[in-house]
């Protein structure tokens, strides 16, 4: 429907609203084993949450960059909602045995779940800057221009530090004023920053305590991931050439190491 205006006396049904004709004809196994399907349904499932946490997370950004507190809450509370629920999703694909993956594991080629451009865009929102990871996608491609250029806006957590500066905590005009696309790098003033948000425990700190819930459970969501792997593949590399479950484990840090930092201060 792309927002499109409905024509006068157009009746609008469940199925023609929500494209279900178009929906349940995405899913084509490459094989006649019966556990494929639930494979493909699951990884799709996955793709739109991830669809919706990007719409969400830019929402999330831009309530934040305007001081909208209340706003603010309200659509972090639905960003750990939809987590939430894309962690318990793994309980499904853990009901996978190796021998039923092994039945159509060569259909996959050299297809990974490291390829999903919607992922590593998500990554880059909550600021990862390892362009090494744009190699995956073809130069030019609309997979690797929109990773590039989520690269080089501003973070979910440059995003925060601006809303702390609209609620009159001191944030250091460096930071405010930072490059976007390079690493983030936090300072002494900042963590001091931090420390009182944390202290204070007003609207703000209750902010920073949503998106520690978020970046928890993404590592949530990684490890199960990795420890699923284990059980389907063992020790064995993964498709699209990567290390399989060590390579899992090694992505399980944190998005927002600062705000972690400061816990014990």
């Amino acid at each position: 429907m792309n927002g499109a205006a409905l024509a006068p006396g157009t009746h609008v049904t469940y199925s023609s609203y929500l494209e279900i004709d178009r929906l349940l004809d995405a899913q084509r196994p490459h094989s006649r084993a019966h556990d494929e399907m639930m494979f493909i349904v699951v990884h799709q499932v996955y793709e739109l949450w991830f669809k919706l946490l990007l719409h969400e997370l830019a929402g999330l950004q831009q309530r934040l960059e305007a001081g909208d507190s209340g706003p603010a809450l309200h659509t972090l509370r639905r960003c750990l909602s939809v987590l939430r629920v894309a962690v318990d999703q793994m309980d499904v694909m853990d009901t996978l045995t190796p021998a039923q993956f092994a039945g159509f594991r060569r259909c996959l080629g050299s297809a990974s779940g490291a390829q999903s451009a919607q992922f590593r865009e998500l990554e880059a929102v909550l600021g990862a800057r390892d362009r090494l990871a744009l190699e995956a996608y073809q130069e030019g491609s609309a997979e690797r221009l929109r990773i590039e250029a989520a690269m080089e806006r501003p973070s979910l957590l440059d995003s925060f530090l601006v809303y702390l500066s609209s609620q009159g905590y001191p944030v250091p005009a460096e930071v405010l004023r930072r490059n976007p696309a390079l690493p983030f790098e936090a300072t002494a003033p900042l963590r001091e920053v931090l420390v009182q948000v944390n202290r204070d425990d007003l609207v703000a700190g209750q902010v920073a305590e949503g998106l520690l819930d978020l970046d928890q459970l993404l590592q949530e969501w990684r490890y199960r991931h990795s420890v699923m792997v284990q059980r389907m593949i063992g020790a064995r590399r993964g498709t699209g050439g990567t290390s399989g479950a060590a390579h899992l484990r090694d992505t399980c840090v944190p998005a927002f190491p600062v705000l972690w930092e400061v816990r014990g201060a």
